[in-house]
Parts: C-alpha cells; structure tokens; sequence
C-alpha cells in the first residue's frame, strides 16, 4: 500500500482501501471496458479525468472515501493520481460513477455508497449486475435546493446526461453506445477491430497497387503498337 500525507494537517490519505479491483473475472471485465471505452470516447477533450477504482476523498481533513469501480469528471485534466483529492481539484466533484456488483455486494454496502455519492454531489450513478443483467441509474435533482439521487424509471434505452452514451438492456447483457452509435467493445473486441481494420487497408494497398500495375502494363503494350495516348 502506498501512502499519502497532507502536510497541512498531518492526515494520512491512503491511496489504497486494501481491497481488490474485483472479485471475480466477469466484475473486472466489465469495470475494464467501461472504463476503456469511456477514455477512448473523452480521448481528445483534455479536460475529462476517467478511472477504475481510484478512492474519491470529498472533503480535506476527512478520511471518508469511496472507490468507484468507474468514475469520470468533468473539468480536471487527464493523467496520473494516487487518489482523487477534491480540494487538489478545485473542489470539483466526481459526476459520474460506475459500480459493477459482485456476488460479495451486500445491500447495507449499496445503499451506504448510494448515500455517499448523494452527499458529496455525483450527478449520475450506475449500477449494472452482470450475474443478473440488471442495471439501476440515478440523476441528481436539485428541488428544495438539495442535491438529491432520484432513481430513472426508465433505465433500458436511458442516454446519459453528461456522457452521451446509450444503455440498451437485451435478454442476455447490457449494451452501450457511443454517441455516433458505435457500441462499447471489450479490449479483446477493440484488437480484433484494429486488426480488421489494418488487413483492410492492406488489401486496398493492393488492390491499388495492382490497378498501378495493369495501367503500366496496358500503356506499354499501347506505346508497343506505336499507339501515343497524348494523342487520342
């Protein structure tokens, strides 16, 4: 475990809980490709922080902290944290957050991350269950002027606020779509794409080289016969 300190005030800030990123390899699989596939959507916008399983602490001289299996902020710079400290961030909190449920998730657990998350300000919170193919979503609403966690009702087909990707619940998994439509891949998926995507563009390096080569051929053969194409 690697350990942080504020000098400021003498509090200890660990960058790990001592818990694992997941339990089993279909939660990891799952924390992976959201995770990936969102860093890969937000790639060209300097200003949008991604990661997996990185503790939140909301408030300086606090030691409460949350590790959301994915979490995305809004108006922080990419690139390497030990934790995210809010007040090293100008006190901007994490908006969205991913859990992805195990079987070693209890209620009691959920519900005091749910409360967490409405306290310290997330604006969209996901919860998808793989074992089940259950998703719940959550929006902040703001009546009475109280940052509230309000469940959507309707979840299957829901498009996220701030991020702009869709849910698509079919009877086996959960779908998700990018904005343009592309949908979420795995790493493994993301390989084999690339790697279609690079014998493509070898075969129509061919196919043009190819082509180069029977107009060589065929002008030869012209200017054989005495044939000058300049003057056709």
């Amino acid at each position: 475990m690697v350990l942080t300190s504020e000098t400021s005030t003498n509090i200890i800030y660990p960058d790990s809980d001592g818990q694992p990123m997941a339990d089993n390899t279909k939660q990891f699989q799952w924390i992976v490709t959201i995770k990936e596939n969102l860093e890969i959507l937000f790639a060209s916008q300097p200003d949008v922080f991604v990661a997996g399983d990185l503790l939140w602490y909301p408030v300086s001289g606090e030691t409460i902290r949350q590790a959301p299996d994915v979490l995305v902020v809004f108006g922080r710079p990419k690139g390497d944290r030990g934790s995210y400290k809010q007040w090293q961030e100008e006190n901007i909190p994490v908006q969205v957050v991913f859990e992805i449920l195990s079987p070693g998730n209890t209620l009691k657990e959920m519900a005091k991350k749910l409360s967490f998350y409405e306290r310290y300000g997330v604006e969209e919170y996901y919860i998808y269950d793989p074992d089940k193919n259950d998703l719940n979503g959550w929006l902040q609403s703001q009546e009475s002027g109280q940052n509230r966690l309000e469940v959507i009702e309707e979840i299957n087909t829901w498009v996220s606020p701030r991020l702009g990707i869709r849910f698509h619940l079919t009877p086996q998994t959960l779908e998700t779509y990018r904005p343009d439509g592309e949908k979420f891949l795995t790493s493994v998926e993301l390989a084999q794409q690339r790697q279609q995507e690079r014998q493509r563009a070898e075969i129509a390096e061919t196919q043009l080289f190819e082509e180069r080569q029977r107009y060589q051929d065929l002008l030869k053969k012209l200017q054989e016969k005495g044939i000058d194409l300049e003057q056709l």
